[in-house]
């Protein structure tokens, strides 16, 4: 079945008369496309104009093909958005399109809908806070991202009126416009979005110019983003308005498809804040000020506890979902750190944050505190608090949330478990009995059991004909630890190192290389290397060379590292994230008792 062909355009500002005559004359000539995209402004910027966009929505003139807009601003939009929302048809929950006309659908708010096979998510509105019912996104629009964002899978296209700030960082600067920072139009609401919705194509009007820019990689995903920021229908510049794609659905394509990179492929431009650019947009928009609300979704109750630079009610998204901010003391909202714990242990953000959550029985995470019987905001230090954190750690093996059927081996230190979501069969997790955050600053005693069971799992996959490789994220707000252990063929050993060496260039790094020696005291040496205070990687390769990576405070490390190199080298992308491979308890229960069977001649506790 060959790939949807889509068009797409930028400001239309109600010139829909120019629109539609160049967009059939398009089809005629290169066609026929399935569908039209319209980002930036879509209604009149007069109302003289007004009057040919009412041609259009009361059936004297002919939309050609289906079209879909996100700009819902301008001249009349209020008097036909309100008309079409009161439509009978377009009531409920409709993320595919309201029908303003015969082929003509606006996408309301944000959300997600399937376009001929085509994964799409869309941001509706601009970043205002002036109280106007159409034209401006709410923080809820936002949060509503954020929560597709989560799903599996990989989004086609992502739509927004304009640009994400900073998209020009390690662009070319042969390619940029000529005078694009001084153009208004930028978000960085958008820029955050977007680096965590990773969509394959990003499509932006309203800066009035035509910018198609390098494909760039993203942190935690294996695939490419390209941005397209597309100009006014009929400007005086004779810009690019209107632009053809036909790109394959991402969810047909193999795992080599979906990760082949271009040759001009650059870092992605959201791995730091270009400053200068952020504060020339801070002086030309000075509700830019409210921009800060990327990093939070409501207000926290006073009774919580804060920390962190901020003096205000409000939570950093970033701080609370993933352990750091790239503002840090700069940021203005709060770094709690009970509700990181919280949300490490599964508790909804929405819940955290507001006591409820708009998803309901539909969300995939909890909504009660993981700390039964005490203050959520008087949590008790010592022995009883560590107690707690014991019952609620999905690793301790007193906790009643440990999924104990995933367990082949058990030992007086540390615990063997087949990874929940895992990459390849018999991909297995060493986690340390204790309740601790990391392996590497264990008791000089655990070493000894730790070596024991590396060996073991060493000769259990050399008589698969597989070699092994070990990892570990440490972050410096890990809470327990496990030492990774995926096999790979032997035939792919020696490739190892290279693509290892190959994904921290592209991350912008270099590898510090420790050599494990007969004495085994590579583990040693790997403990001069780690300070508490920053997060850690390391990997240990098949011919026991142990590479590590200091993470510096500002800098953007994915979590996953270690497991989006091997996928790549294994040829599966598509299973990167562990969320894209998950099994049915009795699946589980299956693949661990097999694992034990096969296992049971090498088990070290045997």
């Amino acid at each position: 079945m060959a790939p949807p062909r889509i068009l797409l355009c930028g400001d239309v500002l109600g010139r829909l008369n120019q629109l539609f005559k160049r967009v059939s004359s398009v089809n005629k000539a290169a066609g026929p496309f399935d569908a039209l995209i319209c980002v930036g402004q879509f209604f009149p910027e007069s109302p003289e104009q007004l009057g040919e966009l009412t041609d259009y929505i009361e059936g004297r003139s002919q939309v050609p093909l289906p079209t879909y807009f996100i700009g819902d601003y301008g001249i009349g939009a209020a008097k036909h958005l309100l008309s079409a929302s009161k439509d009978s048809a377009n009531l409920g929950f409709k993320m595919d399109g309201l029908k303003v006309c015969q082929n003509l659908f606006w996408l309301k708010g944000s959300g997600k809908f399937n376009l001929h096979g085509l994964s799409v998510a869309y941001l509706s509105g601009r970043h205002f806070s002036d109280g106007q019912q159409f034209g401006t996104y709410t923080q809820d629009d936002v949060d509503a991202l954020r929560a597709i964002a989560e799903d599996p899978g990989i989004f086609d296209l992502f739509l927004t009126n304009e640009w994400p700030s900073g998209v020009t960082n390690r662009a070319s600067t042969s390619d940029l416009p000529h005078g694009i920072s001084d153009l208004p139009g930028s978000d960085s609401t958008i820029a955050e979005l977007v680096a965590e919705i990773k969509p394959r194509y990003h499509i932006a009007g309203t800066k009035g110019i035509f910018y198609a820019r390098e494909p760039y990689s993203n942190v935690d995903a294996v695939h490419v983003t390209r941005f397209l920021g597309l100009a006014s229908v009929a400007n005086k510049e004779k810009q690019k308005f209107i632009h053809a794609i036909s790109p394959t659905p991402a969810s047909t394509m193999s795992a080599v498809e979906i990760s082949t990179k271009p040759l001009n492929t650059t870092l992605s431009p959201y791995t730091y804040t270009d400053q200068t650019v952020l504060a020339k947009e801070a002086t030309k928009r000075p509700s830019d000020s409210d921009a800060d609300s990327q990093y939070w979704r409501y207000d926290v109750s006073q009774k919580r506890q804060k920390y962190g630079a901020g003096d205000g009610d409000r939570l950093c998204f970033k701080f609370v979902s993933s352990g750091s901010c790239p503002r840090g003391d700069k940021c203005n909202f709060q770094h709690d750190e009970n509700a990181r714990e919280q949300s490490l242990r599964g508790v909804c953000f929405d819940f955290l944050n507001k006591g409820r959550c708009e998803r309901g029985p539909n969300c995939n995470f909890k909504h009660s505190l993981q700390d039964e019987g005490e203050s959520y905001s008087h949590k008790k230090r010592g022995s009883e608090n560590a107690s707690n954190r014991s019952r609620e750690c999905w690793f301790c093996l007193s906790s009643p949330n440990i999924e104990s059927h995933l367990i082949v081996s058990i030992g007086e230190y540390f615990y063997c478990a087949l990874a929940k979501g895992p990459l390849v069969q018999d991909h297995i997790l060493i986690i340390p009995v204790e309740h601790l955050p990391n392996t590497v600053l264990l008791p000089p005693e655990t070493e000894i059991e730790l070596g024991r069971f590396q060996n073991s799992l060493k000769r259990y996959y050399k008589n698969q004909g597989k070699s092994v490789v070990f990892f570990e994220w440490v972050s410096k707000r890990s809470t327990h630890a496990n030492l990774q252990a995926i096999p790979v063929p032997s035939s792919r050993a020696a490739a190892v190192q290279d693509i290892f060496n190959l994904a921290a260039e592209k991350l912008g790094f270099k590898f510090v290389a420790l050599r494990k020696n007969e004495n085994s005291d590579g583990r040693k040496v790997l403990r001069t290397q780690f300070d508490k205070n920053f997060s850690f990687f390391y990997v240990e390769l098949p011919d026991g060379t142990i590479f590590s990576h200091l993470v510096e405070e500002n800098e953007r490390f994915p979590a996953q590292f270690g497991r989006e190199v091997l996928a790549g080298l294994l040829n599966m992308a598509d299973r990167a994230d562990w969320r894209n491979c998950s099994q049915s308890k009795e699946e589980e229960t299956k693949m661990a008792e097999d694992f034990k069977n096969q296992f049971q001649e090498f088990d070290p506790n045997k």
